[in-house]
């Protein structure tokens, strides 16, 4: 077994995954995974750039999970950097910034390495050998992947919750025209994705990441979050809509008080429901299978 670290920052989040992993056989053994909220997208939508403050969150949290690599012993980390890092101007202070607390250069990796890293992360761990569609559905940025024990076809869409939220919602709870907006965008980013992906023909589809995972659990009524419960449970068609329609109906306050909602998620929740939900409904699905395991479980793979 090799101990090994993996980072995946996104738009809304940084995560960390560090973990005993055998290099021939795949096994994965979970150490620490945690997640914090750092919004590193925050308006680079509009402004192509990224926020001073926004970086700052994020180097806050690299100094965090650096002290945990050093008493873990991890040999190797990866550092996988996501949709909004692609996106900016000045993505160069938020490399240098990285490589000065955790000694690695972050990877700024293309959406379809990401997409091939959340498939191999997620389906690792599933039972049967079906035909799947992987959905990661994150904050700038949303991947879809089809395959069985490897990728077949993949592509990115720059559809993501926190991109989402910032281009089309102004009040809360979001207005009707603000909801058809969202609509409007993630229906035509799954044009875009089928003109590569046959994303009707799999036999399963699994949803990975907060958005996916916060439906699945107020879908199961958990009184807090619990990913041993959310990881592989199955939400249907009918949960899915059910949830999101009471996510664009309630107000920020509202959606605060539910204990399985993360604070950092309060304000974008809704739109990345809609994704969800804009997406069974075009792939016809009648459930959708949750995943725990995602983008981080295939950096860690990849290292070993």
């Amino acid at each position: 077994m090799t101990r090994v670290a993996g980072i995946d920052c996104g738009t809304n989040s940084i995560r960390l995954l560090v973990a005993d992993v055998h290099p021939e056989t795949g096994e994965l053994v979970e150490l620490d995974r945690r997640m914090t909220i750092v919004r590193l997208g925050q308006g680079v939508d509009k402004t192509g750039r990224l926020a001073p403050e926004a970086l700052e969150r994020t180097f806050a949290a690299c100094r965090d999970y650096a002290a945990v690599i050093k008493e873990l012993g991890a040999e190797r980390l990866r550092f996988v950097a996501t949709s909004a890092s692609r996106d900016a101007e000045n993505r160069q202070e938020f490399v240098d910034g990285v490589v000065s607390i955790l000694g690695v250069e972050p990877e700024v990796i293309t959406g379809d390495q990401e997409a091939a890293f959340s498939f191999t992360g997620a389906t690792g761990s599933l039972p049967g050998d079906d035909r799947r569609l992987v959905v990661d559905i994150g904050g700038g940025s949303t991947e879809f992947v089809v395959g069985t024990e490897e990728v077949e076809a993949a592509r990115s869409v720059d559809i993501g919750c926190v991109r989402l939220t910032e281009r089309h919602v102004r009040h809360d709870p979001p207005t009707a025209e603000e909801a058809e907006a969202i609509r409007a965008d993630v229906r035509a980013a799954l044009d875009l994705a089928a003109e590569t992906v046959p994303i009707a023909s799999a036999a399963t589809l699994v949803g990975l990441a907060g958005s996916v995972t916060t439906v699945a659990a107020l879908a199961l009524g958990l009184p807090e979050y619990d990913s041993e419960k959310i990881h592989h449970s199955r939400i249907s068609a009918a949960q899915v809509a059910e949830v999101t329609a009471w996510l664009l109906a309630s107000t920020h306050d509202e959606r605060a008080a539910i204990a399985a909602v993360h604070p950092g998620r309060v304000d974008v929740i809704a739109a990345g429901a809609l994704v969800l939900q804009e997406i069974v409904e075009r792939v016809g699905a009648t459930e959708v299978v949750v995943s725990e395991h995602d983008i981080l479980d295939g950096i860690a793979l990849s290292v070993a």
